[in-house]
């Protein structure tokens, strides 16, 4: 079963104190406490299975419609490709589940990816240039939530203005040039495998972890939750509200940064052209994987499902020669319909 922080958007961060550990409660009935939790959980299980079931069919219709389909070099490839989308996608949905939002997140990837390999931070080596992505993602992400908490702008138009700059920044540092990687250590990054799995993958379930972690075993997520469910209610409850925020933000850069890292290896390039509609992919996926738009709810493991769902209709796009415009005419619909399900389902347990 999974332990997803799942919560249905609360009007109130209950149960949180100032310090962000637990207010005792009083006594209650055993079949109360157990109903609750059964339902919380039975939600969290429903969507996973979901997406589950989704995958299932998907490797289906793909075994179905190409003999390349269920091979051990086309799975791998599947999972590569979702390595770097979903480290994305991790930070994206803790912002989200925080009542943010962040567009910037492929444009970072790319100012990351530029920055980390000219030709004068490559003359340092691979630590410098893993140090100059995970910063600059760090940064800008910093510059993001600063904005957000401290100076009162809307989210959507603050990330959408570093989307716009990072890219500019980005071409400009490059001068519309892709910059070429010849650190043979970064570059072995996206060749190697551990224990016959691609190192990429293995980033990839760290990352995961880590947001798992964070979301559901500490009080900063158990924080994050009660400022997405009703960011006033927490106030008042003592939280920090700005400060939370500011570092969801920042985690979200650093994951950036690390994905810069990542497209830097598998493609052998820095370029300002690098993580191109990562933004749409990353919250296309944690929608599918249940988290809220309105923010107060979300699971890191529901949003790597709708990743893997997404790059396996990729996958057999590619594999049955469809164009890319009917690529993301179909991520579109998916889209759509997943929003429509998240308001249906809000308005069932509202009623």
């Amino acid at each position: 079963m999974s332990g997803d922080a799942v919560r249905d958007q609360p009007t109130s961060p209950a149960g949180v104190t100032p310090g962000g550990g637990a207010v005792p409660q009083e006594p209650r009935t055993a079949g109360g406490v157990g109903a609750g939790l059964r339902g919380r959980f039975a939600n969290v299980e429903i969507r996973n299975l979901g997406l589950v079931a989704v995958l299932a069919v998907l490797l289906v219709v793909g075994t179905l419609t190409s003999d390349n389909f269920l091979t051990q070099a086309n799975i791998e490839n599947i999972l590569v490709s979702s390595s770097v989308i979903g480290v994305v996608t991790v930070g994206v949905t803790l912002v989200i589940i925080g009542g943010g939002i962040d567009l910037s997140v492929g444009a970072l990837v790319a100012l990351a990816s530029v920055w980390a390999t000219t030709l004068q931070t490559q003359s340092y080596g691979a630590l410098v240039m893993i140090l100059c992505a995970l910063t600059v993602g760090s940064v800008a992400g910093l510059v993001n939530g600063v904005l957000i908490a401290y100076g009162n702008l809307v989210p959507f138009i603050v990330t959408l203005a570093m989307l716009v700059s990072a890219r500019g920044l980005a071409a400009r540092l490059a001068q519309n040039r892709t910059q070429i990687v010849t650190d043979q250590t970064i570059i072995s990054i996206a060749s190697s495998d551990f224990l016959g799995i691609p190192v990429l993958i293995w980033i990839l379930a760290v990352v995961v972890a880590l947001g798992w972690i964070l979301l559901n075993r500490t009080t900063f997520g158990r924080r994050t939750i009660a400022i997405g469910g009703n960011a006033e209610a927490a106030r008042l409850a003592g939280i920090d509200v700005r400060r939370t925020t500011v570092l969801l933000y920042v985690i979200s850069g650093l994951c950036c940064g690390i994905a810069a890292v990542m497209i830097m290896s598998r493609t052998t390039t820095g370029s300002s052209t690098h993580g191109e509609l990562y933004e749409l992919d990353a919250i296309a996926a944690a929608i599918i994987g249940g988290t809220l738009l309105a923010g107060g709810r979300g699971t890191i493991i529901g949003s790597l499902l709708g990743v893997l769902v997404f790059t396996t209709i990729t996958n057999i796009f590619i594999l049955n020669n469809l164009a890319t415009e009917t690529q993301n005419i179909a991520k579109g619909v998916i889209i759509i319909a997943a929003v429509l399900l998240q308001r249906r389902a809000t308005r069932t347990r509202t009623t």
